[in-house]
């Protein structure tokens, strides 16, 4: 339990900065905008290029993992959609808003609470398993949905403009960029064996360890800056989504489909049980949508998750 405060109070803690600044106008509205157009085009595309150049194929050499895992998540995301038209929707509710609430439900807060808790709960033999899985979920999840939302606000009547709109509007996005720049960081030091210099290395460590903090910080602001969300049915199933369905299909694949050790099994589980991480909250942000119902799934998420991590924690000894 204590394992699980120790990652989770932090959370909390910038949050609460962020919501007690804007109530006492230090920080008045225009700075939620500044504070995420900071996170999303230099300190989140600097630790997403880190993490993609550090990567090696020893590294990713489990392919039961990487399978458990990103099937769960992307499982959780097809089944937001799936559930979403379920639901009553207001009238500009559109495939953008859908990829975003398919975020929430399956972008887990692995880098910010997943790492910490996994050293502590789990040993330093989680760790690597753990960066892989931040990797995942800021790449191949994230970059998936920035697909589907730059398609949908793309979309025009020839499909051969729409996809050369997309293709542009994608390079150009510092956060399907970054990771590719550092993939090719990557395969030069693998290759050719040129190593990133130690300068770049330093910058990017620096910028990156902003991303979080400063994302959480944003949080806290836009929610004292705004209306409580209505649609609490919205939020009710993506946090189901987020702290039930998406571990227990991990779980699921982990320990029963795929091939892997113990150990890699328990953080996959674990970190696929996390609650949701700032992810969905920028980009929402970013292309001017929605972003209430984010934020608010973000904290009920957080707080619930005292208890269902705890209660994982407790299952898996």
């Amino acid at each position: 339990m204590s394992a699980v405060f120790n990652a989770v109070l932090p959370i909390f803690a910038l949050i609460l900065t962020g919501y007690l600044c804007a109530r006492r106008g230090i920080l008045g509205p225009a700075a939620t905008d500044s504070l995420n157009a900071f996170v999303v085009w230099l300190a989140l595309p600097a630790l997403l290029f880190q993490a993609m150049a550090g990567i090696t194929w020893a590294g990713l050499d489990h392919p039961g993992f990487l399978a458990a895992f990103t099937g769960g998540m992307m499982i959780t995301f097809l089944l937001s959609f799936l559930l979403g038209p379920l639901k009553a929707r207001p009238a500009h509710h559109r495939l953008a808003d859908r990829s975003i609430e398919g975020l929430d439900a399956a972008y887990a807060n692995t880098g910010f609470m997943g790492i910490p808790l996994c050293l502590v709960a789990l040993g330093h033999g989680s760790l690597v398993p753990a960066v892989i899985a931040t990797i995942l979920t800021a790449c191949v999840l994230f970059a998936g949905a920035i697909v589907l939302i730059e398609t949908d606000l793309h979309e025009g009547p020839h499909l051969g403009a729409t996809l050369r709109k997309v293709g542009l509007s994608l390079l150009r996005n510092p956060l399907v960029a970054s990771p590719l720049l550092g993939l090719a960081a990557a395969l030069l030091r693998g290759v050719a064996h040129v190593p990133l210099p130690g300068l770049v290395t330093h910058f990017t460590s620096l910028l990156g360890a902003a991303a979080s903090p400063c994302a959480l910080v944003t949080i806290g602001l836009f929610l004292a800056q705004s209306e409580t969300a209505k649609e609490t049915g919205i939020i009710t199933r993506l946090v189901a989504l987020k702290l039930v369905v998406q571990p227990t299909i991990t779980g699921l694949l982990a320990f029963r489909v795929f091939d892997m050790p113990e150990l890699w099994a328990d953080t996959a589980l674990l970190l696929s049980a996390l609650p949701i991480g700032t992810g969905p909250f920028m980009l929402a942000k970013l292309y001017n949508r929605e972003a209430a119902v984010t934020s608010r799934a973000i904290l009920i998420s957080t707080v619930l998750s005292l208890l269902t991590v705890s209660g994982l924690l407790a299952w898996l000894g």
